[in-house]
């Protein structure tokens, strides 16, 4: 078991350190990656709420988010914020909090026609780069699709967090209480055949780590990246705080 406190304290001299956590979804990332950050005492960012808030941005004024040119005009003014701090965590778009409208049905299926445009994604990619560098913190958690590969190939610490795709179904089925289980796995499985056409969240790159939580509740997948990062970072490993 590791103790959060030591990785902090060795990394305080080389912010931010970054850790990357590529998945698919329904493998845990937001999640976990959260519960690591308040662990660790780092910063969170959320990629792919990018992503949903353009979307969102898209379908509020009426265009087509298969019609790229029409994706890259909405990008073009594209007024985004988000908070790093895990205990405090907010989306807006211009003045409007966009937290919980991101996440409605709609707007997921409308998120792989946003993120398949090259373009936005390099733009985007750039707006994350500059998010961690003035985030202030000694280290930020950065999880998406394409954070080891692309966003942060060179981060210290890089996992692939994945589970079982029914495992995955299952729990994303638990999250959206207004859709039946099938259709839930449906729409997860829709949405990774989408994106695998753009980016690979599914294959470890060399020197990626590999978390499985198929068999892991909670809190072990949280230990078990703490773990990747102690070893990763070479801080050392003793008893470990409960965390809360």
């Amino acid at each position: 078991m590791t103790d959060p406190n030591d990785v902090a304290a060795a990394s305080a001299s080389s912010a931010p350190v970054l850790v990357a956590i590529d998945g698919p979804a329904g493998s845990g990332k937001s999640s976990v990656s959260k519960q690591v950050a308040r662990r660790l005492d780092y910063g969170y960012l959320d990629t792919g709420a990018a992503y949903r808030a353009l979307a969102w941005l898209a379908l509020e004024r009426g265009v087509d988010t298969a019609d790229e040119q029409a994706v890259r005009g909405v990008a073009d003014d594209f007024d985004y914020a988000i908070s790093l701090d895990p205990g405090d965590y907010w989306v807006r778009v211009g003045v409007t909090d966009v937290t919980d409208a991101i996440r409605e049905p709609r707007v997921t299926d409308a998120v792989s026609g946003v993120a398949r445009v090259r373009p936005v994604r390099e733009s985007v990619n750039r707006l994350f780069r500059v998010l961690v560098a003035e985030s202030g913190r000694r280290g930020v958690v950065v999880e998406g699709r394409d954070i080891t590969t692309v966003v942060a190939p060179d981060a210290p610490v890089r996992v692939l967090l994945t589970a079982a795709p029914e495992v995955r179904a299952a729990r994303r089925s638990r999250e959206i209480t207004t859709q039946d289980a099938a259709a839930v796995a449906d729409a997860l499985h829709r949405r990774d055949a989408a994106d695998s056409t753009v980016v690979d969240f599914l294959t470890a790159a060399d020197g990626v780590s590999v978390v499985d939580s198929t068999d892991l509740d909670f809190e072990r997948t949280v230990e078990a990246v703490i773990d990747v990062v102690t070893v990763s970072l070479g801080t050392p490993q003793t008893g470990a705080p409960d965390g809360r």
